[in-house]
């Protein structure tokens, strides 16, 4: 059964008190607190939501995009600044040193 946060609705304008409740899903939320008989209200957080099934990454890397090469630089890029065949630099993108040309 999951855990309520409720919180006390204070006439008098102090501090709200909070507490929590293990209810049934299905259970009408509280008006009122157990014990003093105080009104309340059903505090929302945050929770871990549905879990379902993951979603599965493709494993296709197209290395024309900067996401794929472990520094950030395309292949493209590279090609552009080294003046190397964009080809070349495929086969070998761990060549080339950061020093070497600019982003």
């Amino acid at each position: 059964m999951p855990t309520y946060i409720y919180e006390s609705i204070p006439a008098d304008g102090s501090l709200p008190a909070r507490f929590e409740v293990t209810q049934r899903m299905m259970d009408e939320p509280l008006r009122v607190h157990p014990e003093t008989g105080d009104p309340v209200r059903r505090i929302i957080t945050g929770g871990q939501g549905i879990k379902g099934k993951p979603l599965r990454r493709s494993t296709v890397v197209n290395k024309d995009l900067a996401g794929a090469t472990p520094c950030g630089c395309s292949t493209a890029a590279l090609a552009q600044v080294t003046g190397r065949p964009a080809a070349a630099l495929r086969s070998r993108h761990g060549g080339h040193s950061h020093g070497s040309h600019r982003h």
